[in-house]
């Protein structure tokens, strides 16, 4: 079963379930406390890291399947003897799944869904279906919008697809801490909505495809229409490298690493390091 499907239809394919959860954490792991995975008999659901460690507690927990155990807990060192380097020690909880812990599970997957930062693409051309592609596999809920059918009809990623006359209502009553990344095939589009994007004033990020001579006719548009945007806060060009390389894709994979690095930042703005 792969992580795409969602954990009310994990739980509706299987009756016994074990819940596995990172209880505690000393010194540097793969995951963080309270990361959690699901396993079946045929299949899992989540993650808790990867590597020998998740393998050690997927078979855990099956054999807690097998036997009818129901619970359990694993002190791991995440060291040589198990094929990891992190070298640090987790503790792990296993726990066989009641229909109350599995309904806890379900609202709590419910409220981490809806928690999800929006990422906006204005602009469903090449690079807007790129970064859905990507987008479409993180933790974000992803909206294309354009006043196009034709080009909204190509994206072919499990994103939101939105018609929109006025985008600029979208980015208005968009959530805090939302992306706007521009991109549409109209340059005085574009400057209109960076423009209503930077007012907002709360974005996480705040991107507008195109080169170092479209920022500084934005940064004149700017003077000139909205005096009060913080240019300082606008990423143009987006995806920038030394390589120049335009594909789409390419150009989609460092935004996406742009943003995801932008909403890290906004989540945890004070740096923290494992030891």
């Amino acid at each position: 079963m792969a992580d795409a499907m969602t954990l009310a239809r994990f739980f509706a394919r299987t009756t016994d379930v074990i819940h596995v959860r990172l209880s505690r954490v000393r010194g540097s792991s793969p995951r963080d406390v309270g990361a959690e995975m699901f396993v079946a008999p045929g299949g899992i659901h989540g993650t808790i890291g990867g590597g020998q460690l998740e393998y050690m507690a997927i078979d855990n927990a099956r054999a807690m399947l097998r036997s009818g155990r129901r619970s359990k807990r694993m002190d791991v060192p995440l060291g040589p003897e198990i094929g990891q380097c992190c070298g640090g020690r987790v503790e792990l909880a296993l726990r066989w799944m009641t229909d109350a812990d599995r309904a806890t599970a379900l609202r709590t997957d419910a409220e981490r869904e809806a928690a999800r930062p929006h990422v906006h693409i204005l602009g469903a051309g090449h690079v807007g279906r790129a970064l859905a592609r990507f987008f479409q596999f993180l933790p974000v809920r992803c909206i294309v919008i354009d006043n196009r059918a034709e080009e909204l009809a190509l994206v072919d990623a499990t994103v939101e697809k939105r018609r929109s006359a006025m985008p600029e209502a979208d980015i208005r009553n968009a959530p805090a801490n939302s992306v706007f990344i521009v991109l549409t095939h109209d340059h005085a589009l574009d400057f209109l909505l960076t423009l209503e994007a930077l007012d907002r004033r709360d974005a996480a990020y705040v991107g507008l495809i195109g080169s170092a001579t479209k920022r500084q006719r934005f940064e004149r548009f700017q003077k000139t229409h909205g005096a009060g945007a913080d240019c300082t806060r606008l990423v143009c060009p987006i995806g920038a490298d030394d390589s120049g390389d335009k594909r789409p894709e390419v150009i989609a994979a460092l935004v996406v690493a742009e943003v995801m690095r932008a909403l890290g930042v906004a989540r945890y703005p004070a740096t923290e390091t494992t030891g």
